[in-house]
């Protein structure tokens, strides 16, 4: 059977994550910190920090997410534009993501020694959010007990992580949920405008019972 492109990515984040739990000093120069790659001109960080993890809670979340998701966008893309070239621009989507949802924290970051994140948040957050314009009316269910149509979930998502961010107190890089979130908003409607037509009219004609 063959791996979607997908769980590829998946088995790639799992063995770099499962590496890095015990090698600190391989995690230590992939994590993504905005002050090296500033003054170390350490660039590939960017990309990098997407494949390793904190700790196995954080791995599985970012990659049960990513999984359900991301076949959504890998078959919309695959659709649009053939098997092989729209397998490329998934791949090409996903780092993207990842790297454009940590430009803002590396800005805000770049002359703090001390800041480090890691983790594939930015691309699973595009990855969830371009799937919520494609399905927006799909339900997102929390811990399988609360179900909301995406669109909901997301806007909820958007308003809480713009919110954290601004507060900056719990250590966890709110900025990469929100601008990766952005970013896959936006990727999927550049290559579909249509999307856009069609997600206003799943909501118009969406209806509560």
């Amino acid at each position: 059977m063959e791996l979607s492109i997908t769980v590829i990515l998946i088995i790639i984040t799992v063995i770099s994550s499962f590496y890095g739990f015990n090698n600190h000093s391989f995690i230590e120069r992939w994590m993504f910190t905005p002050y090296k790659i500033k003054h170390q001109k350490q660039w590939d960080r960017f990309i990098l920090s997407g494949f390793i993890h904190k700790d196995y809670i954080h791995l599985l979340f970012n990659m049960f997410t990513f999984y359900f998701f991301g076949r959504v966008v890998e078959q919309f893309l695959a659709y649009q534009f053939g098997s092989s070239l729209g397998g490329v621009v998934f791949v090409l989507f996903y780092i993207l993501g990842i790297i454009i949802a940590d430009i803002p924290t590396y800005l805000k970051h770049q002359n703090n020694s001390y800041y480090r994140a890691l983790g594939a948040s930015g691309g699973t957050a595009a990855t969830v959010f371009s799937s919520i314009i494609i399905l927006p009316l799909a339900d997102i269910c929390l811990f399988g007990i609360i179900c909301l149509p995406g669109f909901i979930l997301g806007a909820l998502f958007l308003i809480y992580s713009y919110t954290k961010g601004k507060q900056d107190s719990d250590g966890i890089n709110h900025d990469a949920h929100l601008y990766g979130a952005l970013f896959g908003i936006i990727f999927i409607l550049i290559l579909s405008p249509s999307s856009a037509v069609h997600f206003i009219d799943q909501i118009r004609n969406w209806r509560i019972f």
